[in-house]
């Protein structure tokens, strides 16, 4: 049994390494694969992290984004194969790791400072 559980986080080791690092209040735009039928085709979902949740191979991350001026939130699974790819367009600067006061805020109000590296 032990085996098989350390097959399986080696092969999403290497997974893991291809996603950039991110964290809550970070902007990211993730490209999810949708299937049509037989067709498939890439969709971009940018929006702003919310969390991340759990470890391991069971870890998740929840995106929120305002959509005609509705919030729309999606959670990701970090290692599932619909996920193409993950790019990190701004760092925010956040206090905390679960950044649920956001739904309840509108407008300059929902936005997170970015985040300034000082060099």
């Amino acid at each position: 049994m032990n085996e098989l559980i350390k097959f399986v986080e080696a092969e999403n080791a290497a997974r893991r390494a291809e996603l950039p690092e991110f964290s809550a209040g970070d902007t990211i735009n993730v490209y999810i694969k949708i299937r049509e039928g037989a067709k498939e085709r890439i969709q971009v979902f940018q929006g702003t992290v919310i969390q991340r949740r759990n470890s391991g191979a069971g870890e998740m991350f929840t995106v929120r984004k305002i959509s005609n001026s509705i919030g729309v939130e999606k959670i990701f699974p970090l290692l599932s194969p619909n996920i193409e790819k993950i790019e990190v367009l701004r760092r925010g600067k956040v206090r905390r790791a679960r950044l649920f006061y956001l739904r309840g805020k509108q407008g300059r109000a929902a936005k997170v400072r970015e985040l300034v590296k000082k060099k």
